[in-house]
């Protein structure tokens, strides 16, 4: 995996079905825009949202659709859930699968390395490690993903974080074996590629896929200061569909571009008025 993905939003509708029929026609949107792969059942797909059976045939669907690789969300709070589910996206044919730490209970970091490597070792697939603490209250430690990055079938990293700091702290500690660490920060998309992201894994790619892979192309080019200006317009969208207004602001956002979106489930509520107006504002600027 090199460059941009968006963490593929669910379509439901208007009632909270699973809409496939969005599904398939967004997958063909996102890569007539450029981007590189696709994530599909994480956080910003509402996954926590669905029921096993409905991210069985989001996966399903997304692969017998998709022409470009695809990254499974697998990660649920015990191992045999994650085992099973990493094991149901390996049959279908998934590239990968990507393992948010697992939340509810607040682990120590002895505790995630024994999960991830146990984890690792079951899976048939490459293991992509997820660390999202906005969402799980978890961080994986720079020191956790040197020792897992070890692991023959650990092949990438997530980090959501949103801290430049410590991503470069892990970077620095990897071990010079190819270890893809991706930003998942919208923010700080063009620095992290120039301390050496492999790509981004990007809530706001749903909404300007074909800009952050401009980004990606201006830093693949060695335009750093185009990368870093196209990357700055792209901050303040990015700050008010993942800061403030959430995924039924990001999918509002998405319709008015064209995209097939679809509408968020409850308990999720669509965006009140003075927040459409806040958001087509941010639009007209972009």
């Amino acid at each position: 995996m090199q460059g941009i993905a968006p963490p593929l939003v669910t379509p439901f509708t208007k009632r909270g079905d699973l809409d496939l029929d969005r599904l398939r026609s967004l997958i063909e949107e996102m890569e007539s825009a450029g981007v590189d792969f696709l994530v599909l059942n994480g956080s910003t797909s509402e996954a926590p949202a669905c029921t096993p059976e409905e991210r069985a045939s989001i996966v399903e669907t997304a692969l017998d659709h998709a022409s470009i690789p695809v990254l499974v969300g697998t990660g649920q709070p015990g191992l045999p859930e994650t085992l099973a589910e990493t094991a149901l996206a390996s049959e279908l044919g998934a590239d990968g699968a990507l393992i948010v730490t697992p939340y509810y209970y607040p682990h120590g970091q002895e505790s995630l390395l024994a999960h991830y490597q146990q984890v690792a070792d079951e899976a048939d697939i490459p293991v992509y490690l997820y660390s999202v603490p906005k969402f799980t209250g978890i961080t994986l430690a720079p020191e956790t993903v040197q020792e897992l990055a070890k692991h023959p079938n650990i092949v990438g990293m997530k980090d959501s974080s949103g801290s430049l700091s410590e991503f470069v702290r892990t970077i620095e500690l990897l071990p010079d074996n190819g270890f893809e660490l991706f930003v998942g920060a919208g923010g700080i998309l063009a620095p992290a590629l120039q301390a050496g992201a492999a790509g981004g894994v990007l809530a706001m790619a749903n909404i300007v896929p074909s800009e952050a892979a401009a980004v990606y192309e201006a830093h693949q080019e060695g335009a750093h200061e185009q990368a870093r200006e196209e990357g700055s317009r792209l901050v303040s969208i990015n700050h008010a569909v993942t800061g403030r207004f959430g995924i039924p602001g990001l999918k509002w956002v998405m319709r008015q571009r064209g995209f097939s979106a679809g509408y968020s489930r409850t308990p999720f509520q669509p965006p009140r008025q003075e927040a459409r107006q806040e958001l087509e504002r941010l639009l007209h600027e972009l």
